[in-house]
């Protein structure tokens, strides 16, 4: 009786638990549509939300130019920005449990320097060749710059913290050769490199869209598919091979996923940073660590940081526009100090 009983009861706490996550998911979407919405609607040519509606589905609309403006110039600079910050979210939260370092972000252990290095040469060094191919260049140089981390950091399980200095030695070390790089390339090619680095979304067309599209759409589900892997691997690898998990594959496997994610963002946006760092975090406060919760969490968070950063960086200080890349950057770096601090004290 009392074991029926307790099965009850974590059977009651199990539909609990993901109740509560699913009133979460709605809540950041409901923000995130406002967002979406108001960064649609405002800013040098404001746009009434019923044009906006009207020009969504190909509706007349009261203003001849709305859906110039909504679908041409706005809609798809909104959409890539909410896919950054979805990819760029998991990917950090696979990374912080793949490593089990919560300071861990593609940004932050040089994941993102490697695909900025990679991404650079190719503006710089051909840029004749279409922009269609920067998001597998990017991919090559973070999948390249992840193994060198592992190899060098190893798994983070005696030390989390090594991992983590040893990410950022060598993004300062690929911050060195980026540099070299746009000093040796035309200023024309240089130029779009160095607006590209500061992590902005502005200027994008429906071609980068569809570009960085087919990478989160087949990516976020396969993190998500795997996400119990990841808890598993989270008990450390004795654990997990006693419990018949095959360590090594499931570590590539996901340490593959995220790197994918991370690469096609950043070679679509350039580098946003900390977003990967943040959107776990907060989203781990909300529904807790088990991983089938808190991706899904984290990618919604994630994609409302970067379209609130964007929106911001495009209406405050009109009509100078900041990248949304800085704002992040001004938002996560203060935050990183805080988990240093705490993380320093336990």
């Amino acid at each position: 009786m009392i074991t029926i009983q307790n099965s009850k009861f974590k059977i009651q706490n199990l539909i609990l638990g993901k109740e509560s996550v699913t009133r979460v998911l709605l809540v950041v979407l409901l923000i995130t549509l406002a967002v979406l919405g108001m960064s649609l609607s405002l800013g040098d040519y404001p746009v009434l939300p019923v044009d906006i509606v009207k020009a969504v589905l190909s509706l007349p609309t009261l203003d001849p130019e709305s859906p110039f403006v909504v679908i041409t110039l706005r809609l798809p600079r909104v959409l890539i920005s909410w896919l950054v910050g979805v990819g760029l979210a998991v990917s950090g939260a696979i990374l912080q449990g793949l490593t089990r370092n919560p300071l861990a972000d593609p940004g932050i252990v040089g994941v993102n320097a490697g695909a900025a290095f990679a991404a650079v040469t190719l503006i710089v060094l051909f840029p004749t060749v279409p922009t269609m191919y920067l998001p597998f260049a990017a991919f090559g140089g973070a999948f390249a710059m992840a193994c060198l981390i592992y190899l060098l950091g190893g798994t983070g399980e005696k030390s989390p913290l090594r991992l983590v200095l040893v990410g950022v030695a060598l993004a300062a070390i690929m911050g060195a050769f980026t540099t070299l790089m746009l000093t040796f390339g035309q200023i024309n090619d240089v130029s779009r490199a160095l607006v590209w680095l500061a992590g902005s979304v502005a200027g994008k067309s429906w071609e980068q869209v569809w570009q960085l599209l087919p990478w989160i759409v087949i990516f976020v589900p396969l993190a998500l598919l795997l996400a119990r892997e990841l808890d598993t691997l989270q008990l450390g690898d004795a654990i997990a091979k006693g419990l018949g998990s095959r360590v090594t594959w499931q570590r590539s496997k996901l340490l593959l996923v995220s790197v994918a994610l991370a690469g096609s963002s950043v070679a679509i946006a350039g580098t946003i940073g900390f977003v990967g760092l943040m959107a776990p975090h907060v989203a781990r406060r909300l529904v807790g660590s088990i991983h089938q919760n808190l991706l899904p969490v984290a990618a919604l968070i994630g994609g409302l940081l970067v379209a609130a950063a964007d929106f911001l960086g495009r209406t405050m200080f009109s009509p100078t526009e900041l990248p949304c890349g800085l704002l992040t950057a001004a938002l996560g770096a203060p935050y990183f100090i805080y988990l240093m601090y705490q993380k320093r004290r336990r």
